[in-house]
């Protein structure tokens, strides 16, 4: 009984060290995204800010 329990481990562990191996494979496959300064880029304050740090 302890000899089939035992197999019954080892090939869980075996499909799960394979699907995790598959799983980061895929990770490696993404593209790399560049940093793009323009997508971040702020203009300043807008009409909200102005009105209300307006000096009278």
């Amino acid at each position: 009984m302890r000899l089939h329990s035992s197999a019954g481990i080892s090939v869980l562990l075996r499909s799960a060290t394979a699907a995790l191996l598959k799983w980061l494979g895929r990770l490696g496959n993404e593209p790399v995204r560049a940093y793009r300064p323009e997508a971040h880029y702020m203009r300043g304050p807008g009409p909200a800010w102005r009105a209300k740090h307006q000096q009278h």
